[in-house]
């Protein structure tokens, strides 16, 4: 059986990285996060996106191929399974939303160079939530960059995830794609919402029946 890779994907501030460290702690798995704080462009991204999206993306797009490079050497050497807080497709999220069709073309063209020959999820995680809820849990956590997304960014943002997901599904019927809604469970506040999530993801992983 291949060895599991899962991956927990949804719009900012919906709780990526808290599930994927959850899960990470209850079933034992290797925990990989994306780095985000570390993009020396995203403070001016936010403040002009038409002037820094492209240096922004390609900044993102090369650090997560790095780790996905790591991860896979990883898995082949330890055969561990992995959970991460991002899909590297959310690249081509942002990226089409952001930059100029000149630039997404050559982008693109970049992005399915790197990721060809990289380890795929074969199990994603899928956490989707309203645009109010996720203004206020951005607000909470108070990033200074994320001061500045705009809702209507956001609106967008949301509209982006939920096409591309629906995409997902029907490109890769043989993916489980687990979809847990923000708006109707609170898995850091509440046990029994974060228990039925856990036991979700116990049963897919149960089942055992992944593409590599």
């Amino acid at each position: 059986m291949p060895v599991p890779f899962i991956t927990v994907e949804g719009p900012i501030g919906v709780g990526k990285t808290s599930l994927s460290r959850i899960v990470a702690e209850t079933f034992q798995l290797h925990l990989l996060k994306e780095i985000v704080d570390e993009n020396p462009f995203l403070n001016k991204f936010y403040e002009d996106i038409d002037e820094w999206s492209f240096q922004t993306e390609m900044f993102f797009l090369c650090n997560r191929y790095k780790q996905l490079t790591d991860i896979k050497n990883h898995i082949l050497s330890h055969e561990d399974a992995v959970v991460a807080d991002y899909h590297i497709f959310k690249n081509l999220i942002f990226a089409k939303r952001t930059l100029k069709l000149t630039e997404f073309h050559k982008y693109e063209e970049i992005h399915r160079i790197l990721t060809a020959d990289m380890p795929r999820p074969n199990v994603v995680i899928y956490l989707h939530a309203s645009v109010d809820t996720l203004m206020q849990r951005i607000a909470m956590r108070g990033r200074e960059f994320e001061k500045m997304i705009s809702r209507e960014y956001m609106e967008q943002l949301v509209a982006d995830y939920h096409i591309f997901i629906e995409r997902f599904e029907k490109q890769h019927p043989d993916i489980p794609v687990l979809r847990f809604n923000g708006d109707e469970m609170d898995f850091v506040k509440n046990v029994a919402d974060l228990q039925k999530i856990l036991k979700t993801v116990e049963e897919t992983l149960e089942k055992g029946s992944f593409e590599s």
